[in-house]
């Protein structure tokens, strides 16, 4: 009798084909949208976190892009949402990629993990919690990312569009 049972090492390298997969989806998807918008843009794809990490950028100006990426992200948090649809379509599975265009994300990550420090450090010092502004999913998760890093918790409080992180003592 054979034992049919995936290893752990199979279970993580079809875990990570299926996230490339999710990535070559999103790619061509992207790719279509940019050519009928008419703007230029290359694609860059790669598995952060256990999640696809799609990104477009720009070899010039990104002023271009920055269409795409809208007042505070609003353009491409709805473009995030169009392009996990078309993998859904594709795979008929829900998709947690994670679209960046023009290194928004990764600026905005760059500024959230410099907040979550200083609130950090402003909870060690005075021993009570800090009640940041309120955030989206996105970058309160990047903040409850590096509070844990830092050796804190936080929690997440209130409603949308006013939920905000809590840094604890």
């Amino acid at each position: 009798m054979t034992d049919t049972t995936p290893t752990a090492a199979e279970g993580t390298a079809d875990a990570l084909t299926r996230l490339e997969q999710e990535g070559e989806i999103a790619a061509d998807y992207l790719e279509g949208l940019l050519d009928i918008a008419d703007l230029d843009g290359d694609i860059d794809m790669d598995v952060e976190a256990d999640r696809a990490a799609v990104s477009v950028i720009s070899e010039g100006t990104s002023r271009d892009l920055q269409k795409l990426v809208g007042r505070d992200g609003e353009v491409l948090e709805a473009l995030q949402e169009l392009t996990r649809l078309a993998v859904l379509r594709e795979t008929g599975e829900r998709s947690r990629l994670m679209l960046d265009i023009a290194g928004f994300r990764a600026t905005k990550r760059e500024k959230l993990t410099a907040l979550a420090q200083e609130a950090v450090e402003q909870v060690k010092e005075s021993g009570e919690a800090v009640k940041l502004s309120p955030m989206t999913p996105f970058e309160r998760k990047v903040v409850h990312d590096a509070v844990a890093a830092a050796g804190l918790s936080s929690e997440s409080e209130g409603e949308e569009p006013q939920r905000r992180v809590v840094v604890l003592p």
